[in-house]
């Protein structure tokens, strides 16, 4: 699949490129292949139309803290230094995977089938002319708490989580580009949950690539995956901790999607994710944990995520 994704990006065909979380599946789709597929899939924010809530069954606080505590215990042994703790959650909707599709307001909207969707607000890489960009987003707050904007920037534990990623992200566009920058560091989005307001802090990464990237461009997605922003640093040895903690295989979700238009690619971490599985639906969010984390915010910023936007 590899050598498909750099020949088609090497030929200028428009495709759509899907991705796990461990980059084991690796589906891509011409325009023309995606017409027999019940795929689809937007780059660009959409009208917005309702508003629904969620009825959420969230796995209880002690049973998350089991979790939690014994993520600190690897950092302590310093097998560790960040990692992204996420948890599924059963929720209740009267929409079908098709309609939350239709109605989401989302930067990056995926439906594949009738097995999930999810409205992303997280980008992966851009590629536009020769220069690769990410976006990493960590640290996360209520809007409505007093001064939330500055409480967020000035908090050391989310200003510590958000330099490792930055870091990380940095020497993975590094393995892949030349000229690293970070253009711009902890910046505020805002992101409505219908319920409440959230204020995420992001920054920007860039380098430059060869003038010949699409025809290695399989490889260059190759050599990014995972996604630092949701798996944790070092990669390697938090990728192997996330198997051991965690309580459900994660899919796709944290997987990432992007759309090669035949000349550049946008492409979008695979966050805001409903599962379904029989008739029920799965929802699954998280956060990024350091030794500095605090059980009970982790916990609530994990609820907070659940959201039909």
């Amino acid at each position: 699949m590899i050598d498909k994704i750099s020949s088609l990006a090497s030929q200028g065909i428009p495709f759509l490129l899907i991705s796990d979380f461990k980059a084991e599946r690796l589906l891509v789709y011409t325009l023309d292949e995606l017409k027999d597929e019940d795929i689809e899939f937007s780059m660009y924010p959409n009208v917005q139309v309702d508003q629904l809530p969620l009825k959420k069954d969230a796995l209880d606080f002690a049973e998350y803290k089991k979790g939690f505590d014994r993520i600190i215990e690897h950092i302590r042994a310093g097998e560790t230094y960040l990692l992204n703790y996420t948890c599924e959650t059963p929720v209740k909707c009267r929409l079908s995977l098709k309609e939350i599709y239709d109605r989401a307001h989302a930067k990056f909207k995926l439906r594949f089938k009738d097995a999930f969707v999810c409205f992303s607000p997280e980008r992966f890489i851009k590629i536009e002319d020769d220069t690769i960009s990410t976006y990493p987003m960590k640290g996360t707050i209520d809007a409505a708490v007093e001064d939330a904007e500055e409480k967020i920037l000035r908090d050391e534990k989310e200003m510590a989580e958000h330099v490792m990623v930055v870091d990380l992200l940095r020497n993975d566009l590094g393995i892949v580009a030349t000229d690293i920058k970070v253009e711009s560091f902890r910046y505020i989005d805002h992101l409505s949950t219908g319920e409440k307001e959230l204020l995420q802090v992001s920054s920007k990464i860039t380098g430059k690539l060869p003038k010949s990237w699409r025809s290695s461009f399989g490889q260059i997605i190759s050599s990014l995956l995972p996604a630092g922003s949701i798996t944790g640093t070092p990669k390697k040895s938090t990728l192997h901790i996330i198997e051991e903690i965690e309580q459900h295989e994660r899919g796709f979700f944290t997987g990432i999607f992007g759309y090669f238009d035949g000349k550049g690619f946008e492409s979008a971490v695979m966050i805001r994710f409903i599962e379904k599985r029989g008739e029920t639906y799965l929802y699954k969010s998280g956060g990024g944990i350091t030794l500095d984390s605090d059980a009970e915010k982790e916990y609530q910023e994990m609820l907070d995520k659940i959201y039909l936007p």
